[in-house]
């Protein structure tokens, strides 16, 4: 699976496209802040949001393929500083929501509690970033008429949808979700275009 390849899993898989996945895979920078403004306790906070979306099986989960510093160094050398700015506001948002929900902090919650949180949040960020997608349309048409459209920079989508997308990128991208999750072979042989697949086979890596 090559890194295009992900990217349109993870935009169907989250309903949208990757924010920054232009720059990632040109390995640009978008030009936003250099210094986002992570803390570790943010990193800590992120790695343990993305076990809960990928958990540790039989495979390594999110954690172990530290996506957490992994969302650092893309936030902030692929995102515009506009959802720079919205990231790390989430970061905040994300934990004021699990203390309403859960009266603590999602560091202190259990894995279920981390769960339902999360899944409270996928439609809370389904209804705002169709708002955000309305919003752009406009802008969006007009740059497509003029033959600009690699000009358009869409709104911030919901911290939430970020980090899931982020969590996805990150951990297949890794070492241990591209060996361990996914089947990896360092050396490739002949290509087999009718390679007999079993069901509940891996997918193969890059």
């Amino acid at each position: 699976m090559d890194r295009r390849e992900l990217l349109k899993m993870i935009a169907v898989v989250t309903g949208g496209a990757v924010i920054g996945s232009e720059f990632f895979l040109s390995g640009c920078t978008a030009g936003g802040k250099a210094d986002v403004g992570f803390t570790p306790g943010n990193i800590a906070l992120l790695d343990e949001v993305g076990e809960t979306i990928l958990p540790a099986t039989s495979s390594p989960g999110a954690k172990a393929a530290q996506v957490g510093e992994f969302m650092k160094v893309f936030v902030t050398d692929c995102y515009p500083q506009e959802s720079q700015d919205a990231f790390i506001k989430g970061i905040n948002e994300l934990d004021d929501a699990c203390k309403k929900m859960h009266s603590k902090s999602f560091m202190d919650c259990t894995p279920e509690q981390r769960r339902d949180l999360l899944l409270s949040l996928e439609k809370e960020a389904k209804d705002f970033n169709k708002v955000q997608e309305e919003k752009d349309k406009p802008r969006r048409e007009e740059l497509k008429k003029q033959d600009k459209e690699y000009d358009f920079v869409p709104s911030p989508r919901h911290y939430y949808t970020m980090m899931k997308q982020l969590t996805l990128l990150g951990f297949f991208t890794s070492k241990p979700g591209a060996t361990q999750a996914l089947r990896h072979e360092a050396v490739p042989g002949r290509y087999d275009g009718a390679l007999p697949y079993k069901k509940g086979d891996k997918a193969w890596a890059e």
